[in-house]
């Protein structure tokens, strides 16, 4: 039986009267919009609670080949990336490469690797490829835009097409060899995307399932055959409990923003797949977590997921800010940050621009306040329907809606094109939260911007870690952060206990052997305390 849920959500209606939403969606219904402007807003603002039945079925990826191989250009600083210092960790680590013909990939990937776009390998790929290949467990640490998807995408399809791969859809249950597990859908959704390019050509089928949309929608993906499935973990272990997927062949498996995943609460749904009787042991499977921050706690969690000689990567700044970002720190009391938000923009026209937010009620709220002040803005949080979210998503990449207005559901992962602000209109409640928002702009080399508003009451906390983050990225910090933050240290009022780790690697064995490009920064910040999911 279907899913029913109760979602309470904002209705903006046209000037004419209350115009009820649909409970039920039939094949002409429109969802995801107001007054007709899909991913938009109206004027007038009303509350209303509908029962609505999971029946979503999102559309089907493009099939073309220029729509599949569709990617942005890297930005004028993406050869800035060689100058990372990179370090390792770990027994023996394979030498890095320095080119994708060093590793002697077939031909087929070759050919698609540069249809993609391509050409030259960042850091995190340089260093990871060859581990991935050699068969090693992995835990890699590198900045958001740093090409961490295909670090761990094409040796594993390398692998696969290398072994010959047996999903068939004749099955009843699918066995993939490969399981990508990650937190949010349209994460996930991205990886399956890049997943499509790389095995363009080939046997190799991925799939993607996340929730939100209809269960039987993911059983008919799945049954049509599996190599590699991407999935978020409550979809997974969805299906997985109904007995469509099969573990015992699995090979490869993935976590990407692995940090988070546990700081949302899903390190139970993770050990439950691990520790489920079909799961091949660590022994007997490959493990790679791929994030751009991994506190010691989570390290030390991860030894019951990798393999203990397994390899550990940190690529530049560990959890640090990218220097592509332009970063402001702006004094700015609760009461004046609409205005001062509306004088933003309207100064930087129609620039794609995201704006973060600290609760999913407040995003409809600021982008129905920006759409009555003529910007167009849309909105992405956890109440809002798949539909909407991946219309809003759309809205937002096409510049139809050049503001997106957002809670953390956006901040981890999203790889948008030319998004050149981001807006924290809310700083968020650790400094790693921050580092992440911010990183949805300056992305491949390309630059971008990111104002902040502070506020003296509520984010104090942070002043001694934007100081250090801002100083470490090579930016201008403002005299009165500077004091702030000193006068908030000489209080004892200073980051939280146990909020500062080290994001290198923190078993005692390991610690040295096989560095590479020794002494890069090593101070990071911990994971965020849990912060329910979007």
């Amino acid at each position: 039986p279907s899913k029913v849920r109760q979602t309470r959500v904002l209705c903006l209606c046209c000037t004419t009267g209350f115009q009820e939403r649909n409970s039920i969606e039939g094949p002409g219904t429109q969802r995801g919009g107001f007054r007709g402007a899909s991913g938009g807003f109206g004027q007038s603002l009303s509350m209303c609670v509908f029962i609505s039945t999971v029946t979503y079925v999102p559309p089907p990826p493009p099939d073309d080949e220029e729509a599949i191989f569709a990617h942005y250009q890297t930005g004028i600083n993406f050869d800035k990336y060689d100058q990372s210092i990179v370090e390792v960790s770990g027994l023996d680590p394979p030498p890095a490469i320095l080119t994708f013909e060093e590793a002697n990939l077939c031909q087929t990937l070759n050919k698609n690797i540069a249809k993609a776009g391509y050409s030259k390998l960042t850091p995190v790929q340089k260093y990871s490829i060859p581990i991935v290949l050699a068969g090693r467990d992995l835990m890699a640490c590198a900045q958001t835009g740093s090409g961490k998807t295909a670090a761990f995408l094409l040796p594993i399809v390398a692998h696969m097409m290398r072994d010959g791969v047996t999903a068939s859809c004749f099955k009843e249950q699918q066995e993939p060899e490969c399981i990508i597990v990650a937190p949010t859908r349209e994460l996930i959704n991205q990886i399956f995307l890049e997943a499509r390019k790389f095995v363009y050509g080939t046997c190799i089928r991925p799939v993607v399932i996340y929730g939100g949309t209809q269960t039987g929608h993911s059983i008919r993906q799945v049954m049509q055959g599996c190599n590699i499935l991407c999935a978020t973990p409550g979809r997974l272990m969805d299906i997985i409990g109904r007995e469509k997927i099969g573990l015992h062949k699995v090979k490869y498996l993935v976590l990407d923003e692995a940090d988070r995943m546990l700081d949302m609460g899903f390190g139970p749904e993770m050990k439950k797949l691990i520790s489920y009787p079909s799961m091949p042991p660590k022994d007997r499977r490959q493990t790679l977590m791929f994030s751009a921050t991994f506190p010691g706690d989570v390290q030390r969690l991860a030894g019951e997921f990798l393999k203990t000689e397994y390899l550990f990567v940190v690529v530049g700044h560990a959890g640090g800010a990218c220097s592509d970002v332009q970063q402001s720190i702006l004094q700015v009391a609760q009461y004046s940050k609409r205005e001062k938000l509306l004088q933003i923009l309207q100064s930087i026209d129609r620039e794609r621009t995201m704006v973060f937010v600290d609760t999913k009620k407040k995003t409809d709220f600021i982008a129905a306040f920006l759409c009555q002040e003529k910007i167009p803005a849309t909105s992405i949080h956890g109440d809002r329907e798949q539909r909407e979210r991946e219309t809003a998503l759309r809205d937002f990449r096409s510049g139809k809606c050049p503001v997106l207005v957002a809670t953390s559901v956006a901040a981890r992962g999203l790889d948008i094109e030319n998004v050149q602000h981001v807006i924290n209109f809310d700083l968020p409640s650790t400094i790693e939260e921050y580092v992440h928002r911010i990183g949805r702009t300056g992305r491949c080399g390309n630059t971008g911007k990111a104002i902040s508003f502070f506020d003296n009451g509520s984010d104090g906390h942070l002043a001694q870690s934007l100081v250090k983050v801002l100083s470490d990225a090579q930016q201008e910090v403002p005299v009165w952060l500077e004091e702030f933050s000193f006068s908030v240290h000489e209080t004892g009022l200073s980051v939280p206990r146990g909020s500062v780790l080290t994001s290198v690697d923190t078993r005692k064995n390991y610690e040295g052997r096989g560095s590479t490009n020794p002494g890069g920064m090593r101070m990071s910040y911990t994971a965020s305390a849990f912060e329910s999911w979007d």
